[in-house]
């Protein structure tokens, strides 16, 4: 006898492995000269290496399945079992060459405009990207795709996401709570993304074990970040000296999106964004990308694209006349 053991990845085990692990049970039971034991997020199997072999393959399929799908139900695991050994096993998972990224139960994750494709064509060919545009444009939700299939594909160890703590017109002191409770709102668009990225079981773990860390930008300073996948959303907020920090805090194996929006700055008036700065002094700094989205890469509501629109004709008419 051999053994062998296989690790899920990004699967809830709940959901893979059934109630009170029904679908393990199926496939036991169509190898009764083998042992599979399911112990956390590892599956050990023993038994000769002509059926460890086809457990196998039956296993990754079931857990392309379920990347896919979602969830795995007993007539799954019934149809893949049904399969000759001489029939290569099917796999679930489309070879559509515009899936970026299989999410949180199957959640099919693609680069909806031409923009966002050069956001990701600029990240595989640039260790730091700016990317910048108005509201709605998929901004934040595509670098944090970038950063979640990097660590998928094991490119990085960790990712660092991070917001200036500067408020859209409210006052964080004010609002009830210790730092996290005040903070965690302010980054909700960023679990929300993540949440359809990543199973909760999975995030909650890399949150714990700070595989993935979400932090206001001044816990970044002092830091030297190796390794990791690092994203700076809302940088018009930050101050130049803000921004130069942030960017000098990369490791030799790291690599950076910065997101902003220059048209929504809440820092105090006659204060300079730094991101306005950046984008002028960095400009033909080889081994940075620039990446600009407009209206025509807005992917929310129809109606967020022609407010943009008129509010971009509207301060053109007021620069005209000044």
């Amino acid at each position: 006898m051999i053994e062998k053991t296989i690790t899920l990845d990004e699967v809830s085990l709940v959901d893979f492995l059934g109630v009170e692990n029904t679908n393990i049970r199926e496939l036991s039971a169509a190898f009764p000269m083998s042992k599979i034991i399911s112990r956390g997020n590892e599956i050990t199997i023993r038994g000769t290496s002509s059926e460890i072999n086809r457990i196998t393959e039956i296993l990754e399929s079931l857990q392309q399945h379920y990347l896919r799908y979602g969830k795995i139900t007993s007539d799954n695991v019934k149809s893949y079992l049904d399969q000759t050994e001489d029939e290569p096993v099917a796999t679930a998972v489309p070879t559509d060459d515009d899936v970026f990224l299989y999410g949180n139960k199957g959640v099919v994750i693609r680069m909806k405009t031409a923009n966002q494709l050069a956001m990701v064509e600029a990240a595989a060919k640039h260790d730091i990207v700016f990317a910048v545009g108005p509201a709605g444009t998929g901004k934040t939700y595509t670098a944090v795709a970038i950063a979640v299939k990097a660590l998928k594909n094991k490119e990085v160890r960790k990712i660092i996401i991070t917001r200036p703590a500067v408020e859209a017109g409210e006052n964080l002191g004010f609002l009830p709570g210790d730092l996290k409770e005040k903070i965690d709102p302010y980054l909700r668009p960023i679990y929300d993304a993540l949440d359809d990225m990543i199973p909760a079981e999975k995030l909650k773990l890399y949150i714990e074990n700070r595989t993935i860390e979400i932090a206001p930008l001044a816990y970044m300073r002092g830091r030297t970040l190796n390794n990791a996948f690092i994203l700076l959303d809302e940088a018009q907020n930050t101050t130049t000296m803000q921004l130069k920090m942030f960017l000098t805090r990369m490791g030799p194996t790291s690599k950076t999106i910065i997101t902003g929006d220059r048209t929504q700055v809440d820092l105090p008036t006659k204060m300079k964004s730094g991101l306005s700065e950046a984008l002028g002094i960095l400009d033909g700094v080889p081994g940075i990308g620039f990446i600009q989205l407009d209206g025509r890469d807005v992917v929310r509501h129809k109606l967020v694209r022609l407010i943009i629109e008129a509010y971009e004709k509207s301060e053109a008419t007021h620069e005209s006349r000044k």
